[in-house]
């Protein structure tokens, strides 16, 4: 014990916060931090292990031998083991090993709170201290409107590590590389967000991310916590939001993790019909543990505070809100209540939400929930999680089965392209064409499409042009801009070579003017979350398998009028209804020969006092085929 001082960075306040599950910034006060005591420098740690009997740091600078390195515990029934270590530097490497009064068990384990580990499969943690100047002040000054409800939301989601490669596909791009690469391209195709999959410390690579043990540290693959820095930096300084996918559904049960931590159920609940999860073979927080809620909504506002991170999206909140979520009969218990839901879960999303929105400006959240859950994205004031916004999961089965048909047979199914609308304006909907469908022989977004190659990258442009018309923010993954022939692999660079071929160039020029037209085209976004903000101009051609809308903003003079034709054929003279009238102006043709389209496209067209559609006004143009076309009115 002598060679540990006993040192606190805990007031009794702190204490009574954390033993509350009111500490939302546990990462000031847990893990290991560069101080001075008296004069001599070194490191405090400090670590929650309620059920240790003692716990030593080992590390490189005692050879990884306990006894030397002692904490000492807390008198005040917190669990939490804490000194300073007098000359312990930067890069030092630990872990904590445990002995618990629990059978007498020992575990070793990485710092929960570490803030740098060392690239797997080594899994030490290592003392850091990424002090980091943001440049990116103009940027936080205006999130909360560049960021908001009513402005252009079009995220490019991607995985860090197989967006790219260098030295012939064998090595990741550094952090700092992506900043220079990744920011340039995806502020040339004018995405107006980035998702990236968890960059969170995580073990094994084919979990994509998502079986996290190192909540609090950027992963090493690509470089250190403030190189992750410097990229967000340089994302911001191009005006680019940048979201990050969280996972407090479920985590990994490898021996240096959270799990069984101090010997107990520390983490996990210790019921397994709620701890652990049969799909993804993981362990469940116990959400109704305060310390627990405590450190998931601290984690929650340490990227948010120390990275600057724009949004959250939480993955798998499905899985969060059903205690029978992919369990048979028997394999769970009722809530309270007599109900399937997770009433811990749902205070925790709850109180995760107002938290993160209180505590910092132009914030969003983004839920993946895949159910009919009520009310996500709706306030907690309103009986609602809290979301900014939900994924729109059933838009995306709905549209890619639909896509997926030969266009002969899309006549009988007219209602799975147009049942969105239906509920479309139930939450704030993001509609995602994500990661998850491009893989486990889902095939890749172009083959997906059916028919001959030119007819399958127009059924591409076409679905892209109606996803970007449709109410709703957007969301691509990475490859689909620019139609991927292959499913995604992790562990390979996207193929950027089939950029040398017109169809591919063209959907990349596709969604790049897509985006410029979301970004330019106010009656796209300033009421994407409103019934206000729609209006079907005809949904029933199921003849022609066409459909027509209006997208609607503050200012009638920017409404835009959409025709969708979802067959190969040609339709000349194909008329429809307007409000007034002018000149129809087009204004985006998925059919353009820019996109390898056919050409078909509709000089200006003078609008006809003839009713139609129910409407005083018609005009008729020529439809394009398997093409989307968007006009406006002009004098």
């Amino acid at each position: 014990m002598s060679n540990v001082i006993s040192h606190s960075l805990f007031s009794e306040f702190d204490i009574s916060l954390f033993k509350s599950g009111k500490h939302f910034r546990l990462y000031d006060k847990l893990g290991s931090h560069i101080i001075e005591v008296d004069g001599v420098k070194g490191v405090y740690f400090a670590v929650w292990a309620p059920s240790a009997k003692y716990v030593s740091v080992v590390g490189d600078f005692n050879y990884w031998l306990e006894g030397d390195h002692q904490l000492y515990v807390r008198w005040d029934g917190s669990g939490i083991w804490e000194g300073f270590i007098p000359g312990i530097e930067v890069g030092a490497k630990y872990k904590y090993k445990i002995h618990s009064h629990h059978n007498n068990v020992k575990t070793e384990k990485v710092d929960p709170f570490a803030r740098y580990c060392e690239t797997p499969p080594n899994t030490a943690s290592i003392v850091w201290d990424a002090k980091y100047s943001w440049k990116d002040n103009d940027w936080m000054q205006k999130r909360a409107e560049r960021n908001a409800l009513d402005r252009p939301f079009s995220v490019y989601e991607l995985h860090l590590g197989s967006w790219k490669k260098k030295n012939e596909g064998k090595d990741f791009l550094s952090y700092k590389e992506l900043a220079k690469e990744l920011v340039a391209y995806v502020k040339d195709m004018q995405f107006t967000h980035v998702e990236f999959m968890p960059v969170m410390e995580y073990p094994y690579d084919p979990s994509w991310g998502y079986q996290l043990v190192g909540y609090y540290a950027p992963t090493s693959r690509f470089g250190k916590p403030e190189e992750l820095k410097f990229l967000i930096d340089e994302l911001h300084k191009n005006d680019i939001a940048v979201i990050l996918d969280w996972v407090p559904s479920h985590f990994p049960s490898d021996a240096h993790g959270l799990g069984f931590f101090d010997g107990s159920h520390l983490y996990e609940h210790p019921d397994m019909r709620k701890g652990y999860h049969p799909d993804w073979k993981s362990l469940i927080f116990n959400y109704g543990r305060n310390e627990v809620k405590a450190f998931l909504i601290s984690n929650a506002v340490f990227w948010m505070d120390q990275f600057h991170v724009d949004a959250l999206r939480v993955d798998a909140v499905a899985s969060m809100l059903y205690l029978d979520y992919s369990r048979e009969d028997g394999e769970w218990e009722p809530n309270m209540f007599g109900g399937r839901e997770n009433l811990e879960a749902i205070d925790f999303l709850k109180e995760f939400n107002e938290t993160l929105y209180g505590s910092f400006n132009g914030i969003q959240t983004i839920a993946e929930e895949s159910t009919s859950y009520p009310m996500v994205s709706k306030p907690t004031f309103l009986g609602g999680l809290g979301f900014g916004m939900k994924w729109m999961m059933g838009w995306m089965h709905d549209t890619l089965e639909y896509f997926a048909k030969e266009p002969i047979y899309r006549t009988h199914h007219q209602n799975d392209i147009t049942f969105s609308a239906t509920y479309t304006f139930t939450e704030n909907f993001m509609l995602p064409l994500s990661h998850d469908e491009v893989v486990y022989g889902k095939q890749s977004m172009l083959y997906k499409m059916p028919g001959d190659e030119w007819q399958r990258f127009a059924n591409l442009r076409a679905l892209y042009g109606y996803m970007f018309t449709h109410p709703g923010s957007k969301l691509l993954f990475m490859g689909g801009e620019f139609g991927q022939s292959s499913e995604w692999n992790f562990e390979q660079s996207l193929d950027w070579h089939l950029l040398q071929y017109g169809f591919h160039k063209g959907v990349q020029n596709v969604i790049r003017d897509l985006n410029g037209l979301y970004r330019s085209e106010p009656a796209l976004y300033e009421k994407q979350f409103s019934q206000e903000g729609f209006e079907w101009i005809n949904y029933g051609d199921n003849a022609n398998s066409v459909l027509s809308y209006i997208r609607k903003g503050h200012n009638e003079e920017n409404d835009i009028y959409v025709v969708c034709n979802f067959t190969p054929v040609t339709r000349e003279n194909y008329r429809f209804g307007v409000k007034k009238g002018g000149t129809l102006k087009e204004i985006f043709n998925s059919d353009a020969t820019q996109y390898e389209g056919s050409g078909t496209h509709n000089p200006k067209v003078k609008i006809e006092k003839e009713p139609w559609d129910g409407r005083p006004y018609s005009a008729a143009i020529t439809l394009p085929p398997l093409g989307v076309s968007v006009f406006k009115i002009t004098k």
